[in-house]
């Protein structure tokens, strides 16, 4: 006899009222999909338009090609980590990054979970040899950071290895930018329908279902472990030396050209062009957990 296939239908609490989702169900609940874009207080009712995004990524991807012909006459070394929920479109945006970057000197770091001789060395020890060297941009898809939220939320470290993880970080990185690297620090924000809406996309998509893992499925009841395991890294591990920039990412354009134009509007780099770059929606981002509601 064949197994049954397995119920994946999770009952969830949204302000007191249980809602059913079952992500193998290929129709959306329309509480979802009507919800879904200005969930998590996001302040705008559409998405940027297809063309303004095309012609402004286009833009500053021009002005990335600049930062790293800089980077290879001046030996400065860049490096940013992308964390959010799963979900939040941190592969997206290192993509829309290193679209048209010199992979010679241009690397995105996206880690396995650790080895059995990893587990026994310091905890740092594997992300710090992927650091960049002389002239090397370093782009981390989720990052040390793992051991502030999603290892502590789903068990995978200790209460004494989160404590003193929260302690020794803010020394760590500020030993990173007193080497002279320039380091950014995304937090890419989405509000809980939307997550929803973009597992359920993943489930149905079949160039994106690889990246709907069981362990997202476990997680969704965990949503509020989640959020206060963030406030308190966004609190503790903001600081003067690496501040956390915070991009509420409902919408992926917007939260890519935002992003994009935070790193080339903070760095000095060879034939800048300001009125390429543009300014930036504060509506969207910010320093920070202020822009949270």
């Amino acid at each position: 006899m064949a197994d049954e296939k397995q119920d994946r239908t999770v009952e969830l609490n949204f302000g007191g009222e249980t809602r059913a989702f079952n992500v193998d169900d290929p129709v959306l609940p329309g509480w979802i999909d009507d919800a879904a874009l200005q969930s998590g207080g996001y302040p705008y009712k559409k998405k940027l338009d297809q063309a303004e995004y095309d012609s402004d990524l286009k833009k500053l991807q021009i002005e990335l090609v600049k930062v790293q012909l800089w980077q290879q006459a001046t030996g400065k070394r860049i490096m940013a980590v992308f964390e959010g929920r799963d979900a939040a479109g941190k592969g997206g945006a290192i993509l829309a990054a290193s679209a048209y970057m010199n992979p010679r000197s241009a690397r995105v770091v996206a880690l396995t979970k650790p080895t059995e001789t990893e587990r026994g060395q310091w905890y740092f020890q594997r992300y710090v040899s992927h650091f960049p060297t002389a002239g090397e941009f370093v782009l981390f898809d989720r990052s040390w950071y793992n051991r502030a939220g999603v290892e502590p939320v789903m068990g995978f470290c200790t209460k004494d290895e989160y404590e003193l993880f929260m302690k020794q970080v803010p020394r760590f990185e500020k030993m990173i930018v007193q080497d002279d690297i320039h380091f950014f620090k995304f937090w890419l924000n989405i509000g809980r329908e939307m997550q929803l809406k973009r597992f359920h996309d993943r489930r149905h998509d079949p160039l994106k279902v690889w990246k709907l893992s069981p362990m997202d499925i476990a997680a969704l009841k965990k949503w509020d472990d989640y959020t206060d395991k963030r406030d308190r890294m966004l609190k503790e591990t903001h600081t003067d030396a690496a501040p956390w920039t915070v991009v509420l990412a409902n919408d992926k354009r917007r939260a890519r050209i935002n992003l994009l134009r935070h790193i080339l509007r903070t760095l000095d780099y060879d034939g800048k062009d300001k009125d390429a770059i543009g300014e930036l929606d504060d509506k969207i981002i910010g320093q920070g957990p202020k822009i949270l509601k």
